[in-house]
């Protein structure tokens, strides 16, 4: 059930009870009715068919931390904690690329990911200040099978990724300063530049962390926040128009659009750190965190589908 009102949308029911540790990048298949999803902890790759509702998992041997379609239709790639891969049913993945120093690979690991339109894959990873390892922002070019850093941070937890609809800006999250960054985006090279604030929200009074995001057909940027309850909307000149509360929920961590009119809105969220807590008020206010919901915006909004991978 949701219900809106005053700019905000009250959601108290999860449409899927699956008891995600780190439930993380939600990706919509339109041909089959799937909603694909990662619980990078528990090392599973999550297939909702939304039609049939019923749910089935493929478990791997490494934590997949993000997932993309694949433009030839067979099977899904992805990021595993050492680098970019294809992902086979079985549990086994084909590495394209592991770009991680081996002796930064205890230390560090990639996190979020999506497609440019011409399907290079950039991913992000997450920071280790302990041994002094930044968090980094990586592409993937399957036309010429080639790997790059393409911004060397620093940053922390390196998080939600989405294009502007003309493709010019590239959003992209550094999670543990509270900011979404914007850069100016040339598809045609996959080159990237000009890296500056679009939202900082803790400016804004936002308590928590941004996390994943995605982008509508007008422009609207929806960041998740961690530890704080909620899906965001920023609009394109980064002001706060609307908000989606999970009251039940402590940690959201990604959304996606999906659906037949592409208005629907997934989101996921974690247990660690609510249902996980020793504090039992925690786990009693946030008991439907680790589930998976969704958000009819039919007629509010419509979303951009993720581009889907060229490899």
């Amino acid at each position: 059930m949701s219900s809106l009102v005053n700019g905000r949308i009250v959601v108290d029911e999860p449409i899927l009870k699956v008891n995600c540790t780190l439930g993380e990048g939600p990706l919509y298949d339109p041909v089959t009715a799937t909603l694909h999803f990662v619980d990078i902890v528990e090392r599973k790759v999550h297939h909702f068919d939304t039609i049939n509702t019923t749910l089935t998992t493929d478990l791997y041997d490494v934590p997949v931390t993000s997932i993309v379609l694949r433009r030839n239709g067979v099977g899904l790639a992805g990021t595993t904690a050492r680098g970019f891969a294809l992902l086979n049913v079985d549990g086994s993945v084909e590495y394209l690329a592991q770009p991680l120093p081996e002796e930064h690979v205890p230390f560090t690991r990639f996190n979020d990911g999506a497609c440019d339109a011409r399907g290079r894959y950039i991913a992000g990873t997450v920071y280790s200040p302990a041994h002094g390892i930044p968090g980094k922002m990586y592409m993937y070019d399957p036309e010429n099978k080639l790997c790059t850093t393409v911004d060397e941070g620093p940053f922390t937890d390196s998080n939600g990724l989405g294009f502007s609809p003309d493709e010019k800006i590239l959003y992209f999250t550094d999670s543990f300063r509270n900011v979404i960054y914007m850069y100016d985006y040339d598809v045609q090279n996959g080159s990237l530049s000009n890296r500056r604030p679009f939202v900082e929200a803790t400016a804004l009074g936002y308590r928590g962390y941004c996390d994943g995001l995605c982008v509508d057909t007008d422009g609207g940027v929806w960041s998740a926040r961690w530890g704080d309850s909620r899906v965001c909307r920023f609009t394109s000149s980064g002001a706060v128009d609307l908000e989606i509360f999970f009251p039940k929920v402590l940690n959201v961590t990604s959304c996606c659009f999906g659906g037949p009119g592409n208005d629907q809105l997934y989101v996921t969220s974690a247990r660690c750190g609510a249902i996980d807590s020793t504090e039992s008020d925690l786990q009693s206010t946030y008991a439907d965190s680790g589930y998976l919901f969704v958000v009819n915006l039919a007629g509010k909004y419509k979303g951009r589908s993720r581009h889907s991978f060229a490899g």
